[in-house]
């Protein structure tokens, strides 16, 4: 801990420690270990919170539950633009703090700060826009009125690599509804929630509007909180079979649930692309957060024509990323979140080396302390290879070589997941026709960034259910409640 002492204020990891945040009172404890993934060292230790204390905080979420109905919207609105301001205030603070427990370098963590700060912004004005409908029956017989009301508490369950933005893309919306959260951040990377909550607490929101829960034991919480019948909602980000696992719980008390899970891009390079520019959105699609995203680029496909030249850009490029600590303001790829991330990279990319695939750059663990792999590209993988079936999660780009359009689509939609993808051509018809005929939620055309709070985000099959984000994800927590009125 001495190691970091230089770190105050909301980049401070002692300030975070204060235990669970339940009924906005902190209640101190420990059990978690929050460990730095570029040296493995002792960041801090939180609580490790109980099924009873999920059971207070549901308690707590439901005594403000009602209070917080019926604070007017433009009430909502202002404390949601608050918080905003205040994460603003503070995201230097707030992205060190980002960078020291999840890895990820200082330029990206500043990134997912104002990210993060964006969806409290953008709630902020869609509480006060909340959509209703007036019409008349094509029978004439009475009128049709729908409003929306607040679906009531939810579960917020929410990854590590992403450990601000995801808990705002699901709080904002949530609370511009009316609907008071019980957050439970991922084990690894607590400390920016317990921090998201000191800001709301200075931002105005009411006592048990917002909780927050740090648990070894996931599963258990999930399970008892669901069970309870006042928990209406549940909104989950991460891994597909965790996911399902979820839904089963949920459907035993009919919960509406929120998913997003995991993915698989295509990155598609046609001939006539601009190649500097594909390069530079393949850098961003991959290597955004070293590749810790779900809408990384996870197979890139690239036109033979322009594939030589594609391999040899990215490959200069991949190696010419500094590697080391992501609070070095220097680093351009930090480590890996954990030992076990680095032995699944490090076995995907083993097994399709076997199958005849060739590293340009990488391919190895390093093995200095922390969990660092470095930026790594493939080329001739196999089609079957695991890499290509499996999300890699961390610096690999595998690069596939096609010949048509045709090829292109089928290798794109040959994965179970469809959450992003990426395409890459001069032709915007070229790239919207073959856009369409790819089973995915998102689809970014001569762009390597596609996330914004005022889109959609969500994928189809394996990917998820529902949406995130834009002018629909309000809805995601309310319910649409129809009046048949005659006068």
């Amino acid at each position: 801990m001495t190691f970091h002492a230089k770190f105050s204020g909301y980049a401070d990891p002692a300030l975070h420690s204060a235990g669970l945040y339940i009924g906005g009172k902190w209640q101190s404890g420990r059990g978690i270990t929050v460990l730095d993934p570029s040296t493995g060292n002792l960041l801090a230790e939180v609580a490790d919170a109980s099924i009873e204390d999920a059971q207070r905080a549901v308690d707590a979420a439901h005594a403000a539950a009602a209070g917080w109905r019926a604070t007017p919207a433009r009430q909502r609105s202002e404390i949601l633009r608050r918080w905003y301001q205040l994460m603003t205030q503070h995201a230097e603070e707030l992205a060190t703090l980002i960078a020291l427990e999840n890895g990820k370098a200082l330029v990206d963590a500043r990134g997912e700060v104002a990210y993060a700060a964006e969806f409290f912004r953008w709630y902020a004005e869609e509480a006060t826009r909340i959509p209703g409908e007036f019409r008349r029956t094509p029978s004439g017989s009475h009128n049709i009125l729908v409003d929306h009301e607040p679906i009531g508490i939810a579960v917020l369950i929410t990854p590590w690599n992403f450990p601000a933005a995801m808990a705002t893309r699901k709080i904002g919306p949530a609370l511009a509804a009316g609907c008071t959260v019980i957050l439970k951040p991922a084990s690894e990377t607590p400390l920016t929630a317990y921090a998201m909550a000191r800001l709301g607490e200075e931002a105005g929101v009411p006592p048990g509007v917002v909780n927050v829960l740090t648990t070894s034991n996931p599963g258990g919480i999930a399970n008892a909180m669901l069970a309870d019948s006042r928990v209406r909602k549940l909104s989950f980000t991460g891994s597909t079979g965790v996911g399902r696992v979820l839904l089963a719980e949920a459907a035993k008390s009919v919960v509406s649930c929120s998913m997003e899970l995991g993915g698989n891009a295509p990155f598609i390079v046609f001939d006539d692309a601009d190649l500097e520019a594909a390069l530079d959105g393949a850098m961003i699609a991959k290597m955004r957060n070293a590749g810790e995203a779900c809408t990384a680029a996870n197979r890139f496909y690239v036109q033979a024509g322009i594939h030589d030249a594609f391999v040899a850009g990215l490959t200069a490029r991949m190696m010419s990323l500094k590697i080391g600590p992501g609070y070095d303001p220097e680093t351009q790829c930090g480590p890996m979140i954990t030992q076990n991330a680095v032995r699944k990279i490090d076995r995907l990319v083993s097994e399709a080396l076997a199958a005849g695939a060739r590293a340009t750059t990488g391919g190895k663990p390093l093995t200095e302390n922390g969990y660092f792999y470095p930026p790594t590209v493939l080329e001739n993988v196999p089609v079957n290879a695991s890499i290509a079936r499996e999300e890699i999660f961390g610096p690999v780009a595998p690069v596939y070589k096609f010949e048509s359009d045709d090829e292109a689509i089928r290798l794109a939609n040959n994965t179970e997941y469809g959450l992003a993808a990426y395409i890459y051509s001069r032709d915007l018809k070229r790239a919207m026709t073959v856009g369409k005929h790819i089973e995915t939620g998102m689809l970014g055309i001569n762009r390597g960034l596609m996330s914004d709070p005022a889109a959609p985000f969500g994928g189809v099959k394996q990917s998820g259910l529902g949406r995130e984000g834009g002018v629909t994800g309000i809805l995601e927590f309310m319910e649409p409640k129809y009046y048949a009125v005659d006068y």
